[in-house]
């Protein structure tokens, strides 16, 4: 049985792992938390002290790291005894953890695809460039390697199993629907890192339709859903991470990503992007000093983390899923709809730090117990999903369903 966890970042992301992890120290252990910036670590223990988190007495330890140094982090893992590592740091840093989780024999949890920062929107399968990579050696030394436990990534690809193992003989489609019907208040914000978030948008949009890699521009093909509790919401088909691995390991033709946006947004993004502001190579300025545009703007935007004390209204993210049981059609919406207020009161993060931060810990304790300690390298829908959904329900994520039987929350227990 694993136990002990070191936890890579520090935003907000991180905050509700930490206070996740904290809630479930009995089966987790010691908790450690590194970024580069040891302060923000401290701040992010002071919140759990403060709210009263931990399950067990205990404290969470802190470290100054440089997550890309992989000599470093392996004695990091060494020295705390940290037998799960949750990599909820930049996704730039994914291959670096990794490689230390395979030299110290640590269990290996991120909530997104490894990123080059000097390309974007590169050949896909994305895995298949980074991740996918390592399988052989994870086999080999029978490390754990979990990848993509976020929420989309992750709680969306349980749903796609979960419909697949009891909803559907068949599968056509999968269409993966992200909307934040929220608002924090501020002129223009991203909800997490800007940097990552614009990357997403400024490339090519892939996506797998008619069982082949299908491109298109950003804000090109739309649609509009009545969903549950937020209403009626326009979104995007974008590029994302999910897509390139269950176009992979599930037979289905067509596998979509959409995501919400407002008009305002949109208008904002595409000056920036138009102005060349969102580009991740470097410019000489006319002083001579060498910046990139994209972590310029980054600079000067909000810090997500800042955004949650103001954060009101609800999101519903889900799996809209299309084919046949007992050679009949039919269509499932598989969801969880989440609110902003009420993790920011649990957690002091907003809604989609929270969606994106319960996940891991759920899988960590899988980890824990042994469930999902498979000793290889694996995306979420390659694991039994009733198990993780089961903990989500309990943990602050209910998972829900619409089909022809109405709306109703699901019960996996």
């Amino acid at each position: 049985m694993k136990k002990n966890v070191l936890i890579i970042g520090a935003g907000g992301v991180a905050q509700v792992v930490a206070h996740k992890c904290a809630q479930n120290n009995d089966i987790l252990g010691q908790l450690v938390l590194a970024s580069r910036t040891v302060e923000k670590c401290e701040e992010i223990a002071k919140s759990v002290e403060e709210k009263g988190s931990m399950k067990l007495a205990g404290t969470i330890q802190c470290f100054a790291l440089d997550a890309l140094d992989v000599a470093a982090t392996a004695a990091l893992i060494r020295d705390t005894q940290s037998q799960i590592v949750i990599n909820v740091g930049s996704a730039f840093v994914n291959m670096a953890v990794l490689s230390a989780c395979i030299e110290t024999g640590a269990a290996y949890l991120d909530t997104a695809i490894h990123e080059d920062p000097s390309k974007i929107c590169e050949t896909p399968p994305w895995y298949e460039n980074y991740e996918w990579k390592r399988k052989a050696i994870c086999a080999e030394k029978k490390i754990t390697a979990i990848l993509g436990v976020g929420f989309d990534p992750g709680v969306v690809n349980a749903y796609a199993a979960l419909a697949k193992q009891d909803y559907f003989d068949t599968i056509d489609s999968i269409d993966i629907i992200d909307i934040n019907a929220g608002s924090h208040g501020h002129y223009f914000a991203t909800n997490f890192d800007p940097e990552i978030n614009f990357r997403e948008f400024t490339g090519q949009v892939w996506s797998w339709q008619n069982s082949q890699w299908t491109s298109n521009k950003m804000f090109e093909v739309k649609r509009t859903d009545d969903l549950p509790l937020v209403g009626e919401h326009t979104s995007y088909m974008t590029g994302h991470d999910e897509i390139h691995s269950l176009s992979k390991n599930l037979d289905v033709p067509n596998i979509r990503f959409w995501m919400g946006f407002g008009e305002h947004y949109i208008n904002v993004f595409n000056v920036l992007n138009n102005l060349g502001l969102l580009s991740e190579q470097p410019v000489t300025t006319a002083e001579g000093l060498e910046v990139v545009p994209l972590k310029v703007v980054k600079a000067v935007l909000p810090n997500p983390t800042a955004l949650a004390p103001n954060y009101t209204g609800k999101t519903c993210i889900g799996d809209l899923v299309k084919g046949k049981k007992d050679g009949q059609e039919r269509e499932v919406f598989i969801y969880n709809v989440a609110d902003h207020k009420e993790a920011y009161n649990e957690v002091g993060s907003q809604g989609i730090s929270y969606t994106a931060g319960v996940p891991p810990v759920a899988a960590a304790i899988l980890v824990a117990q042994g469930i999902w300690d498979v000793e290889k390298m694996v995306n979420v829908e390659e694991l039994p999903p009733t198990p993780f959904l089961n903990l989500l329900n309990q943990m602050g994520l209910p998972t829900s369903i619409r089909d022809e039987q109405g709306e109703r929350p699901l019960n996996f227990s």
